[in-house]
């Protein structure tokens, strides 16, 4: 990330400052813990990072992350590659992927991509599958990203059945995307399409005749469809939430029901928390 980061302003430095803080929290949470000093051994890197990236080496031990650090990885190549260029972007995170496990650092690296597009002509918006080291750091991210960082329906589809793979039943706030709207996943060791799984047909309407039922959230889909309509608003319309179940109120003891799951992973692991959700700097 440093290196796709040069030279700045173009390649934003803000995507660094939040791969780190992402990645040392994942680190600080992890069993046994592991500190930045240990996860960067060069001495000379670390000093110029925690120089000019000084919040994540503070602020990684109170603060949670917004998504899981390949998120910031995928959004720098995109940003590099520019977003029309589908296939090299895809190749692009699938070399990195490669060398990442070659290296046998698996630990947080994304199994599958997917690609969302208002229709085949339009813009596309990417997105990567959890990639954290364990079931429990996987729900705090998924938890983290319902309540900051992803589109309020997409947030509000996945805490419909988060984190239990049981439906609320005072509470539906899955959406149907429209047919012409295209959300289609690859799989990033060999680059193949794949059928949406039980889960994300279950979120957001996708046709798939799979049974297998993933942790909702750590699927690819949620991140690039909350990305689809951020920016697609006739999009996001037409794929509103419909349900008699889908209210103010509803939601917000949906919100109440994450945030007392999530205090719980906290509390848990012993990570004492100061409420905020980390706000990346750039330099």
């Amino acid at each position: 990330m440093v290196d796709l980061s040069r030279p700045p302003p173009e390649h934003p430095s803000v995507l660094v400052d939040e791969i780190l803080h992402s990645i040392f929290f994942l680190g600080k949470i992890n069993n046994p813990p592991f500190s930045p000093q240990s996860i960067v051994t060069d001495n000379d890197m670390l000093n110029k990072l925690k120089g000019r990236y000084p919040q994540p080496f503070v602020l990684y031990s109170s603060q949670l992350p917004k998504r899981s650090p390949i998120s910031c990885v995928l959004d720098m190549i995109v940003r590099l590659m520019g977003q029309k260029n589908e296939d090299e972007i895809i190749k692009r995170m699938q070399e990195l992927i490669l060398q990442l496990k070659k290296d046998e650092a698996t630990d947080l690296v994304s199994s599958t991509i997917c690609v969302s597009q208002k229709n085949k002509n339009s813009v596309r918006y990417y997105g990567v599958s959890m990639s954290t080291s364990g079931p429990v750091p996987g729900r705090i991210i998924v938890a983290a990203s319902c309540l900051s960082a992803w589109d309020s329906y997409v947030a509000g589809a996945v805490m419909t059945y988060f984190p239990k793979k049981s439906k609320k039943p005072y509470f539906d706030g899955t959406i149907k995307l429209p047919e012409q709207v295209r959300c289609q996943a690859f799989s990033l060791t060999n680059g193949q399409p794949m059928p949406p799984c039980r889960s994300c047909g279950n979120l957001f309407g996708l046709t798939t005749s799979e049974t297998k039922e993933w942790a909702y959230g750590n699927c690819a889909e949620p991140e690039s469809v909350s990305n689809l309509l951020k920016i697609e608003k006739e999009v996001r319309e037409q794929a509103r939430p419909t349900s008699a179940t889908y209210t103010d109120v509803n939601r917000k003891k949906a919100e109440e029901s994450v945030w007392k799951e999530l205090m719980g992973f906290l509390n848990m692991l012993k990570f004492k928390w100061d409420k905020h959700f980390y706000t990346p700097q750039g330099v």
